[in-house]
């Protein structure tokens, strides 16, 4: 069976929360797709911003910033937990891009001290 496209999934922990903002987070899409050739679509965010005090995410596993980021030949979704200094990014794509520089260039932003790293071929 052909190959379809690749994803590289990230699990980093001992992040700093500092760069879990949505700014932050904006700015890490917009220089990955660069630095991986992928072109930008939408951005979508889901957090607690303009969420009323009584709604807002309290649990460890929720209680963050998650987006979003459609690419022209798929997505990259993230779900930063400011509570477990954690960061879960899923890179999926038709195109192909190089998982080492991705992976580098991410660890370095969210000032990750441990990341566990997969790459695995879609068909």
């Amino acid at each position: 069976m052909e190959k379809y496209g690749v994803e590289l999934i990230l699990d980093m922990h001992g992040c700093d929360p500092a760069t879990f903002t949505r700014e932050s987070i904006s700015a890490y899409f917009e220089k990955l797709c660069v630095l991986i050739d992928m072109q930008r679509e939408d951005l979508h965010f889901w957090d607690d911003i303009g969420v009323p005090e009584e709604d807002k995410q309290t649990s460890p596993h929720t209680q963050g910033t998650s987006a979003v980021q459609f690419i022209l030949t798929s997505s990259i979704v993230i779900h930063a937990l400011d509570q477990l200094e954690a960061v879960y990014i899923n890179m999926f794509s038709c195109k192909a891009f190089d998982p080492k520089v991705a992976e580098e260039f991410s660890i370095e932003w969210f000032r990750s001290t441990e990341c566990s790293a997969r790459f695995i071929e879609r068909v």
